[in-house]
C-alpha cells in the first residue's frame, strides 16, 4: 500500500531569502490527496503564523499536517504533523520536527541546522538512538513540500531551471527544478493556467525514489497569487496527486504563534 510514502513525500525543496519565503503570516492551504484509483485517499493541510515572544529573531513557524480519510483510512489509518521554523530576517530554515503515527506505531524526527558550519544534527528512526551529524551541501535546505511550495517564488521562465537542496529523513538530495511547460489545471477554487514544474537529480548520482524512477511534479499558477494548485509523485506503480481544494490569503493583523522551541 503505497499511500503513506506518497503522503509522507508530499507532506515530507531551494534557495531562499528573507523575500522569498514561500508563506506569509495568517495563509492556509489545504490539499486533496488522491492515490491510483482511491479519489480523496487523504489531506494535507498547510499552516503559517508569525511567531514573537522568547526570541528577539522574528520567525515564521510552518506547519504541516497530514492524514489518510474515508476508505483509505481503514485500509491504513496515519496521521503527520511537521512543524518548520523559519528565521525572517534571512530566510534560513532553523529547524523542523516530524511526528507521524500509523496504526499504533509513532515516530518522530527532529532536525536543526547550523548554516554558519553548514551542518544539520538529526534525530530520528535512522539515527540509531542519537544525534547524527550531517554535512549541508551548498543551497538552502527544506523538506520536500517546503521547497516545491517555495518554487512558488521562484517566476522560471519556460525552459529555464534553478538548484534546490532537499532533506529526506538523514539524507540531503542536490537537485535541479526545470520549468517543464504549461498547462491548465481544473480545481474547485477554479480552473488555472499553471508553469509545471519538475526536480530532477542531474548534479550528483540519482539516489533513493530519484534512482527507483519516480518523478515529482508542481503545478504554479499564472497569477499574482502564485498559488501551488497541485502536486504529484508518480511512482513505477502508480500515481499520486494533491490538489489546492481551499486557500485562506495572509492575514493584515498582525498574529502570534506559540514559541516553538522547548
Amino acid at each position: 500500500m503505497l499511500i503513506r510514502p506518497l503522503l509522507l513525500l508530499i507532506a515530507a525543496l531551494p534557495a531562499a531569502t528573507a523575500a522569498e519565503l514561500a508563506f506569509r503570516d495568517g495563509e492556509k492551504l489545504t490539499y486533496r490527496v488522491s492515490w491510483v484509483i482511491v479519489p480523496g485517499a487523504g489531506e494535507i493541510t498547510v499552516n503559517a503564523v508569525r511567531a514573537d515572544g522568547r526570541s528577539d529573531t522574528p520567525r515564521l513557524v510552518v506547519t504541516t499536517t497530514t492524514t489518510t480519510r474515508r476508505l483509505a483510512r481503514m485500509l491504513l489509518p496515519f496521521d503527520a504533523e511537521e512543524t518548520c521554523v523559519f528565521d525572517l530576517t534571512n530566510g534560513h530554515l532553523l529547524s523542523l520536527r516530524e511526528t507521524s503515527v500509523q496504526r499504533e506505531k509513532r515516530t518522530e524526527t527532529a532536525v536543526t541546522f547550523d548554516h554558519e558550519r553548514r551542518e544539520a544534527t538529526y534525530s530520528g528512526p535512522k539515527s540509531a538512538g542519537k544525534p547524527q551529524l550531517l554535512r549541508m551541501p551548498d543551497g538552502e535546505p527544506t523538506d520536500l513540500i517546503m521547497g516545491l511550495l517555495q518554487t512558488r517564488t521562484w517566476n522560471l521562465a519556460p525552459g529555464g531551471s534553478r538548484e534546490a537542496l532537499v532533506l529526506f529523513a538523514n539524507d540531503f538530495y542536490e537537485l535541479t527544478v526545470h520549468h517543464a511547460g504549461t498547462e491548465e489545471v481544473r480545481t474547485p477554487l477554479g480552473t488555472f493556467r499553471t508553469a509545471v514544474l519538475e526536480p530532477r537529480m542531474e548534479r550528483t548520482p540519482p539516489k533513493g525514489m530519484f534512482k527507483r524512477g519516480s518523478t515529482v511534479r508542481v503545478w504554479i499558477a499564472d497569477d499574482p497569487r502564485r498559488l501551488p494548485v497541485k502536486f504529484e509523485v508518480e511512482f513505477k506503480i502508480g500515481k499520486g496527486t494533491a490538489v489546492l481544494e481551499s486557500y485562506t490569503p495572509p492575514t493584515a493583523t498582525k498574529s502570534h504563534a506559540p514559541d516553538p522551541r522547548p
